[in-house]
């Protein structure tokens, strides 16, 4: 699950992602058994879930033409890209008419896609990223590629593991596009206000990883979908900047 580090792409053997690695690479053996929990569970979940996933692909078609599943580019472990799976819940070629992210009242979202993303249902399809290796149930969220070009050394540090379905970071951020609904400039605050502060939760995750909090983490998630609020451990002002040290 973790490469030797001489075999790590260059842009991931710095000082900065060093203490990180260590940290990971200390715990080789849960790893191993998370990535045997990833398959079995998720081939699981495939079949169980199987009737919504039908159910959900009818909705998209009737509501919008365009494909069921949304397919952008996203960057996962040591840097590589793969296509994720979201059920789409908004227009065809969304990409091409605005930002990446997506605010709140986004014009783009269609009427299925609205419920879809109110209950995280789009989420659900990636368990086919998770069956061939490209994400994890937990982990740092994947970014676009023009998100990561801005990541600082440490931030790299994130890309030693598969991009994850869930996280700490995405339990406390679950409503992002609030924070960024009143910027002019979506991708330029997110990338210099909101990826700052996810990305202290994301390297902390990193220290503390373990097979056991990971399934904590996964309780969590389905708690927060179905509505219980997590307030993040640390103050704003803890928040602001990234830390310098792991």
């Amino acid at each position: 699950m973790i490469k030797p580090w001489d075999t790590l792409p260059k842009s991931l053997q710095t000082d900065a992602v060093r203490p990180y690695y260590d940290a990971l690479y200390s715990k080789r053996s849960q790893l191993w058994l998370k990535r045997v929990f990833d398959v079995v569970v998720a081939l699981l979940m495939l079949l169980v879930l199987s009737p919504l996933f039908l159910l959900l692909a009818i909705a998209i078609k009737l509501d919008s033409q365009g494909p069921v599943f949304y397919r952008q580019l996203r960057v996962t472990q040591y840097g590589r890209q793969f296509r994720i799976f979201k059920f789409r819940t908004m227009i065809a070629d969304a990409d091409r008419v605005g930002s990446h992210v997506t605010t709140q009242n986004d014009p783009r979202i269609t009427r299925a896609g609205a419920m879809i993303r109110k209950c995280r249902l789009d989420e659900i399809a990636q368990l086919l990223n998770v069956i061939d290796g490209s994400m994890t149930f937990v982990g740092t969220r994947p970014e676009a590629l023009k998100y990561v070009n801005s990541y600082t050394d440490e931030m790299m540090a994130t890309l030693l593991l598969p991009a994850g379905i869930t996280s700490e970071t995405s339990i406390y951020f679950k409503d992002e596009d609030q924070l960024l609904a009143d910027a002019e400039d979506i991708d330029l605050a997110y990338v210099e206000k909101v990826l700052p502060i996810k990305m202290r939760y994301n390297l902390s995750a990193l220290n503390n990883f373990g097979f056991l909090r990971d399934i904590r983490i996964m309780f969590m998630t389905v708690a927060a979908v179905l509505g219980k609020k997590y307030d993040p451990p640390q103050t704003v002002d803890e928040q602001a900047t990234v830390s310098n040290k792991p």
